[in-house]
This record gives structure tokens, sequence and C-alpha cells, in this order.
């Protein structure tokens, strides 16, 4: 059986990807293409390599991670196993947590429907938004 050596660097989309930030490569692509993430505060490309010690600002849906590069893999592996590859910093931690909270705090007071709308309701609510649209 053979060692592997340790990497030097990684491109950056692989990385986000093994370290679970994003399901696929291309939607790591398609974010850094797109300017959600910053190396060092410097928009990149996805071909562009991580190292280890690199600072990475990632935007993912309304959540903002501010990490650290720790270790490098190419392979995606378990969540524990990923989640060893950053850290994360206790602002970013904290801006998350009160982003959560607001969010909670937003939506609190909210009752779903406790059946589905009969056929009369179902005009009313598609009526309602045509005059929206208007």
């Amino acid at each position: 059986m053979t060692e592997s050596l340790p990497l030097a660097s990684v491109r950056i989309d692989q990385w986000l990807w093994a370290a679970r930030f994003f399901k696929t490569r291309s939607l790591a692509k398609q974010a850094i293409e797109t300017g959600r993430v910053e190396v060092d505060g410097q928009r990149v490309k996805a071909s562009r390599a991580v190292r280890e010690g690199d600072a990475l600002c990632i935007l993912r849906g309304d959540e903002r991670f501010e990490v650290r590069v720790l270790g490098l893999s190419t392979v995606r592996g378990s969540a524990p196993v990923a989640q060893a590859l950053y850290a994360e910093t206790e602002e970013s931690k904290a801006l998350r947590e009160q982003a959560r909270a607001e969010r909670a705090a937003a939506r609190d007071g909210y009752r779903a429907p406790e059946q589905r709308p009969d056929k009369r309701a179902r005009r009313l609510i598609r009526a309602l938004g045509d005059i929206d649209a208007a």
C-alpha cells in the first residue's frame, strides 16, 4: 500500500466541495464565478490554488462563513473529516447565529393552515395573486 504525500495546494473548487460547503464541484465553481467566494479579500477563479493558512470568505445563501484553511483534501469525506479542514472565526459564528435568530423571530407567530385549501379558497388565493401582479 502506498502512502500519499501531503498536498501543498488544492484547487479551491475541489477544496470547497471536500469541506462540504457545496454539494457538487459545479455548484462550488458557480459560486466562485459569481463572486461569492473570496480568498484573502480577493475574488478568485475556480482554478486558484488554496493553501493552509488562507482566509476564505464564503457566501452560501443567506449565510456568510469566514474560515481559515487548516488542511487540504481533494476527496469528500465524512462531516467530521470535512470540519477538520477549516476553522471558522468566532465573529462569523456569532453573526450567523444572530442572523438565524432574526429569521426565526421574523417567522414567529406564523401558523400553518390546518388543512389544504378547497376549490373556492384556491380561486381566492389565485385572484389575490393576480391583484398583486397588476
